[in-house]
């Protein structure tokens, strides 16, 4: 019995880590959540809006600045700021609860975490 709860607490402890190493190879927002981008989008212009953007809610301008090289901001056509990332509108996955989490990853073909 001991070696099945070893051999499960390693598995666990080897997922947890295999997570940990894919969260850190993905863009973020400061709590650690992945950010996507969204194939349909050109360059600086987003084109989730409505329904889209409540799955898909845009990475908005809350007052802060230019977070460094590749960074800028866009303003989308409800008059807020998005942050942009190398020329790609950047965006949070509604079902993405925790950080380091990408569920989202792949949808539909058009929906790709940013990778650091």
């Amino acid at each position: 019995m001991k070696r099945v709860l070893i051999s499960l607490s390693l598995a666990a402890s080897a997922a947890f880590l295999a997570s940990a190493a894919m969260a850190a190879g993905m863009l973020t927002d400061s709590k650690g959540m992945t950010l996507y981008v969204f194939d349909k989008d050109t360059k600086d212009t987003s084109n989730c809006y409505d329904a889209c953007a409540k799955a898909w809610p845009p990475y908005l301008v809350n007052g802060e600045k230019p977070k460094g090289e590749g960074w800028t901001m866009t303003k989308r056509k409800d008059g807020a700021e998005q942050w942009v990332y190398d020329g790609k509108p950047l965006y949070f996955f509604a079902k993405d609860t925790k950080p380091g989490e990408a569920m989202g990853d792949g949808f539909k073909g058009v929906w790709h975490v940013v990778k650091e």
